[in-house]
């Protein structure tokens, strides 16, 4: 019996050498005893649409994108999903016999993880730091899951109106980061805040009032490793539960996977794996 040759995968992106995406698919390989050859590539914005093209015609089944390329893909992937048009962005490419159908898995993942830490979003009020991309992401799957509302803090308050009114819900609203300004207290205490900005990788941190926070209010950073330690800082002295982004990596890459392969992995597993690897908590 002829030995199944493995299924051609990548994520493409600008610079890629950092992506955990390899080392993650290749523990859903072993998982699901379906062989990939899921591959890291290099890709510019620019050279997007011909890299596309190159490994669609050389029979890759499926892509994932990071960095710079989401928001670009959403425009050259032949068809997409209404996750992929709601977020603005595209992370999961799945072929298609006439090109690429899109998807974004990001948002989704999120809300899987909050739920295996054990919280709940139906009826909370939620505070996302940041009105980027990552922020665009996560919002729609945040709504379906049952928020009472969403505030979304801006240090440019006009990225953060123009991304709410995207989806035009009356849970959203837009604010100012300012941490000296009253901000959305009125809408609070909050039950949960979202860390979605790149502040922990500038090394610079604006957050809100800590009183706009309930008592047993938790927070969620969508960066980890070195990136998650300012954070994780400032909510462990502010006696905060705090979980880094680790986890929503680990779900939206299961997603993508189950995409091309039809298999959903264990993604427990996949997790306490990389913890181990990175020396987290």
């Amino acid at each position: 019996m002829m030995a199944q040759s493995p299924m051609q995968l990548a994520v493409l992106g600008d610079p890629i050498e950092h992506s955990r995406s390899p080392t993650i698919h290749a523990l859903f390989s072993q998982q699901a005893h379906i062989p990939v050859d899921y591959q890291a590539i290099r890709c510019s914005v620019e050279g997007l649409n011909d890299q596309l093209a190159r490994l669609h015609a050389a029979g890759f089944k499926g892509l994932n994108l990071t960095v710079p390329l989401k928001e670009h893909a959403l425009n050259v992937c032949q068809a997409r999903s209404d996750t992929a048009s709601d977020a603005g962005a595209v992370n999961t490419l799945v072929r298609t016999d006439t090109g690429w159908w899109g998807t974004n898995t990001d948002g989704v993942g999120l809300v899987k993880d909050i739920h295996t830490q054990g919280l709940t979003l139906r009826d909370q009020r939620i505070l996302i730091i940041g009105a980027g991309g990552a922020s665009a992401g996560i919002i729609g799957p945040l709504l379906a899951a049952g928020v009472a509302t969403v505030a979304v803090l801006n240090r440019t308050l006009s990225r953060a109106q123009r991304l709410c009114e995207r989806f035009n819900d009356p849970r959203l609203s837009a604010h100012p980061l300012d941490p000296n300004g009253p901000g959305p207290v009125h809408l609070g205490p909050f039950d949960g805040m979202i860390q979605a900005s790149a502040q922990g990788h500038l090394g610079t941190f604006t957050l809100p009032r800590l009183d706009a926070l309930a008592p047993k209010a938790w927070c969620y950073d969508l960066n980890y490793g070195p990136a998650h330690q300012p954070f994780r800082a400032w909510a462990m002295q502010a006696d905060r539960w705090v979980v880094d982004g680790l986890g929503m990596l680990v779900e939206q890459a299961a997603l993508s996977f189950e995409h091309w392969t039809g298999h959903r992995p264990d993604t427990a597993d996949v997790v306490r794996a990389l913890r181990e690897q990175m020396n987290v908590a």
